[in-house]
């Protein structure tokens, strides 16, 4: 995965936070106010919130789990077979720096 898919996905992650955040902030402001279905809706609202912000916890924990385990597997066969890294990092400059020379 590239960096800037990374960094993309990490500030849609933030923004999302932050808007849950702003969401959560504005329900308790009104909380008060509610009366009968608009209680309802509040209530609603929150539940769904929960669900969301579990969810991207989850992801976020799998994603990292899955990082993790994607880089032992690379550092097992770095290690276990060096010669065949070394081709193959070397191929993938090669392509790149004809990729690159083209422009």
């Amino acid at each position: 995965m590239s960096t800037a898919t990374t960094q993309a996905k990490d500030k849609l992650a933030a923004d999302f936070r932050a808007v849950m955040d702003d969401i959560d902030k504005l329900m308790t402001a009104t909380g008060q106010e509610a009366q009968g279905e608009a209680k309802a809706l509040r209530a609603r609202i929150r539940e769904r919130l929960d669900e969301a912000r579990d969810k991207i916890v989850d992801v976020q924990q799998e994603t990292v789990e899955r990082a993790k385990a994607a880089a032992a597997a690379t550092d097992d066969y770095v290690h276990a077979k060096p010669w065949q890294a070394i081709g193959v990092a070397a191929a993938i400059g090669l392509a790149l720096g004809v990729l690159i020379g083209r422009r």
